[in-house]
């Protein structure tokens, strides 16, 4: 008798989701070209995210920002303000590189890989206004529905000349089940398997960022310094380290697009 690859697709799809996350950290990237994906539905009604992250605090990976996503105190943010309110060059250039920035994040589907199970897809403000604007859009509705909702065409890349990729939108003409060639309970696998978003990204306290924020300020001055000097710290050490930590921030500007 010969192999049932459909039975090993289900095995492979039950162990990359095993815990609700998907491969690769439950994150998807689009590939440069032509790609067809489906937002999925979430238990909310509100499959479109969106957090504020904190970067170039150090050499930290982004954060989010306590203020702006759950009301707490935010030492970054406390910090560049009064950078800001310095109103030279350098102070300003620091503060807005340490402002918080919005980022956007629904669960999709990527056509062709279904083998990979439900995924989070990051992306910019255009890509998110486009996305809103096709909800609204009463000749599309409601993209995420399972019975009648719409793939949508995702062409990825930088154009010619560009610093980011950008991420143009087009949604299907016609309407189309979201588990046509699958069985209903492969189906509610697959949407059970939507990832946890509050899991996703490391919550820091507002101590915990005080922490990271104070060894961003004494890791090139003396405590003594530090403690009267901390206010002109970008004009006085701000060249070097900001250009690395801008970094940071320029590789998730290229990870989402716009």
């Amino acid at each position: 008798m010969a192999i049932d690859l459909k039975k090993i697709q289900e095995r492979k799809f039950a162990l990359e989701n095993r815990g609700g996350k998907s491969q690769r950290n439950g994150f998807w990237k689009p590939q440069d070209g032509e790609q067809t994906i489906r937002i999925i539905p979430t238990a909310d009604g509100d499959p479109f995210k969106d957090y504020w992250f904190h970067y170039n605090v150090g050499k930290n990976s982004g954060f989010m920002c306590p203020k702006k996503n759950y009301g707490e105190e935010c030492p970054v943010c406390d910090f560049a303000s009064n950078l800001w309110r310095e109103d030279n060059e350098g102070s300003k250039k620091m503060a807005k590189s340490l402002f918080a920035r919005q980022r956007f994040f629904s669960p999709v589907m990527v056509r062709g890989e279904e083998e990979h199970g439900v995924r989070v897809w990051g992306y910019g403000k255009m890509a998110y206004e486009t996305l809103l604007n096709l909800v609204l859009n009463p000749e599309y509705g409601d993209i995420t529905d399972t019975d009648a909702g719409t793939d949508l065409v995702m062409v990825y890349g930088k154009p010619p000349g560009g610093q980011f990729p950008l991420t143009k939108l087009t949604p299907k003409r016609s309407t189309s089940q979201f588990c046509e060639d699958v069985t209903p309970e492969r189906c509610k696998e697959i949407l059970d398997a939507i990832p946890n978003f509050e899991d996703l990204f490391d919550r820091k306290t507002s101590a915990d960022v005080q922490a990271m924020l104070d060894e961003f300020l004494l890791s090139d001055e003396d405590a003594e310094a530090a403690s009267t000097e901390t206010v002109k710290y970008a004009s006085s050490t701000g060249g070097g380290k900001s250009s690395e930590a801008n970094s940071v921030s320029d590789a998730f500007d290229e990870l989402l697009g716009s």
